[in-house]
C-alpha cells in the first residue's frame, strides 16, 4: 500500500526502520557515567593511565612507541580530546535530569507546602469554633458558686421562717 497523504504517520511504513531508546535506561546510564567522572577514581584511573601512556612512549624501544614525544604525544592529546567531548554532553544530560527531578520535587514541596497551611487554617478555625462552644459551657467554679448561692438562699428562706431544717444543721456540722 503506498503512503497516503490520509493516513496517520503513525501508521505509515518507513524505509529505514526507526530505532528507538528507552529514554530512561539511557538517562540512567549517563548520569551513572557522569557520577564516575566527578569521582576521585575517575581522576586516579586518568592520571594512572596518562602516566602509563607517557612512559611508555619515553621509555619504552622506538620501534615498539606508538605516540611520539616529538609530535606533542598528539594521539594522547587526541584522546583526552574524545574523553571530554563525550564527558561534556554526558554531563548535561545528567543535570537536565537532575533539573527534572529537582522541578518535580519542588513541585511536590509546594504541593505539601498548600495542604499544611490548608490544614493548619482548618484546625485554627476549629480551635476557634471550640473556643466559642466552651465559653457557653458552664464550668466546674461557676457551678459551685451556683450551688452556693441557691444554697445561701435556701439557708435564707429558712432562717426567714423561723424553723430549722434537717439540711442546714447537717451543712452547718460539715
Amino acid at each position: 500500500m503506498p503512503d497516503r497523504l490520509d493516513t496517520p504517520l503513525a501508521q505509515r511504513r518507513s524505509l529505514v526502520p526507526r530505532f528507538r531508546l528507552d529514554e530512561d535506561a539511557v538517562g540512567k546510564a549517563t548520569e551513572a557515567i557522569a557520577r564516575f567522572l566527578g569521582t576521585p577514581r575517575f581522576l586516579i584511573y586518568l592520571t594512572v593511565f596518562c602516566l602509563l601512556w607517557l612512559a611508555w612512549n619515553i621509555w619504552a624501544p622506538e620501534d615498539l612507541r606508538f605516540d611520539s614525544a616529538a609530535n606533542g604525544f598528539t594521539a594522547l592529546t587526541l584522546m583526552l580530546s574524545l574523553q571530554a567531548s563525550y564527558a561534556a554532553p554526558l554531563i548535561l544530560l545528567a543535570q537536565n535530569r537532575q533539573d527534572d527531578r529537582d522541578r518535580v520535587t519542588a513541585e511536590q514541596d509546594r504541593q505539601r507546602g498548600e495542604r499544611n497551611l490548608a490544614d493548619t487554617e482548618y484546625l485554627a478555625r476549629e480551635m476557634a469554633a471550640l473556643r466559642i462552644a466552651l465559653s457557653e459551657v458552664a464550668t466546674r467554679d461557676f457551678v459551685r458558686s451556683e450551688i452556693r448561692n441557691l444554697l445561701e438562699e435556701l439557708d435564707d428562706k429558712d432562717r426567714g421562717q423561723g424553723s430549722t431544717s434537717s439540711w442546714s444543721t447537717t451543712r452547718d456540722s460539715s
